[in-house]
C-alpha cells in the first residue's frame, strides 16, 4: 500500500494511505521447501487476479467485496497485510473466502514496531500455505512515519524471511529507490514484486534485469501518468502483474471513492490499450505472470 487519507483502521494500520502519482536474529530460522506452481487451466487464465488488495481497510463487509470481484470476473485475490494484526486478519479472511489468499508482513510506516517478538509472530504465520508472499515491506522517504534507518533495518529481516520460506516479496517503494534497490541487490532478494509501481523506466529496465515482477494499480489511468506509462511498456509480459491496491488510488473515473477489487479490469484495460493488446490478453498474460510470481496461488 502507497500513501492518501481515507479510510481508518485499527491499530497502526490508521497510518495508511496511498500514493498518486538485516539480519533475521532473534526470528530463529525454519527450513521451507520452494513451492511448486501447477500450469493453470484455460477458465482459470480468463479469470483476473487482483494481486494486491486490503480488505480489512474496506467499509463494506469484506464477504460482498469478494462477491461483487468474483461477479466482475476477479476471480483471485491477495489480501497483503501491513502490520501483525492485519496480517493475522488477512489470514482468516483466505480461510474464510474461496480466492483469496493473504500476505504477512510490516509496512515501512510500522518498521519501528518490528521487533523480535513481531517478526517471529509473522514468522509462524509463513508456515501457513494461505499465506503466499512476504510484506508488504520495503522502504517509505515520503512520510517517514519510521524513521529511516528503522525501516531499512525491518527490510532486510523481510527480506531474510522471505528467502527462508520460500515466499515472494511484496515491496512498498515510495521516494525511496535508489536504497530500495541497493538493500534488494546486496541482501540478494529473490522472486521480488515491486508493488504498485511508481518508478520511471530507468528502475523498471533494471527490475527486469533481475527477474523482478513489477505491479501496477489504477494510478496508471491518471492524467499525469507518462512516466508511468513509459514504464508500463518496457516490462516483459511473463512479469507484469495488476493490482488495486484497495480502498486505495481508484480509477481516474471513480476518483474521491473507496477503490473496489473489481476494478482491476481498469487496470487491465489500460495495461493492454498502452501495450497495444486486448484486454482477454493482458487477463491471460498477467494470471499466467501471477502464478508465476506467487506460486501458491492454484
Amino acid at each position: 500500500m502507497e500513501a492518501t487519507s481515507q479510510t481508518p483502521v485499527a491499530g497502526s494500520a490508521a497510518e495508511y494511505t496511498e500514493v498518486e502519482g538485516a539480519s533475521s536474529a532473534g526470528l530463529g530460522k525454519t527450513s521451507h521447501p520452494e513451492p511448486d506452481a501447477e500450469a493453470p487451466g484455460p477458465e482459470a487464465l480468463l479469470s483476473a487476479i487482483d494481486t494486491h488488495c486490503h480488505l480489512f481497510l474496506m467499509e463494506e463487509d469484506p464477504a460482498h467485496v469478494v462477491a461483487a470481484a468474483q461477479s466482475a470476473g476477479v476471480g483471485r485475490l491477495i489480501c497483503v497485510g501491513v502490520d501483525h494484526e492485519s496480517s493475522l486478519r488477512s489470514r482468516e479472511l483466505a480461510e474464510s473466502l474461496q480466492g483469496v489468499f493473504a500476505t504477512a508482513g510490516v509496512h515501512p510506516h510500522s518498521a519501528s514496531e518490528f521487533d523480535s517478538r513481531v517478526g517471529s509472530a509473522i514468522e509462524e504465520l509463513l508456515a501457513d500455505r494461505l499465506v503466499v508472499a512476504v510484506g508488504e515491506t520495503g522502504l517509505d522517504y515520503y512520510r517517514r512515519l519510521s524513521p529511516p534507518e528503522e525501516q531499512r533495518r525491518a527490510f532486510r529481516t523481510h527480506i531474510a524471511l522471505s528467502r527462508e520460506s520460500g515466499k515472494p516479496l511484496v515491496v512498498h517503494v515510495r521516494e525511496a529507490w535508489e536504497d530500495s534497490m541497493a538493500i534488494l541487490e546486496g541482501e540478494d532478494a529473490e522472486r521480488v514484486v515491486l508493488h504498485c509501481f511508481s518508478g520511471d523506466q530507468t528502475v523498471a529496465t533494471e527490475a527486469m534485469a533481475r527477474g523482478y515482477f513489477v505491479s501496477f494499480a489504477a494510478n496508471v489511468t491518471y492524467p499525469n501518468a507518462d512516466s508511468l506509462l513509459r514504464a508500463v511498456r518496457s516490462v516483459d509480459e511473463d512479469r507484469l502483474l495488476a493490482e488495486t491496491d484497495s480502498p486505495f488510488l481508484p480509477p481516474q473515473a471513480l476518483r474521491g471513492r473507496p477503490n473496489h477489487p473489481a476494478n482491476v479490469r481498469t487496470v487491465l484495460g489500460q495495461l493492454g490499450h498502452v501495450r497495444g493488446v486486448n484486454l482477454d490478453h493482458m487477463i491471460e498474460a498477467t494470471t499466467r505472470a501471477a502464478i508465476s510470481a506467487f506460486p501458491l496461488l492454484p
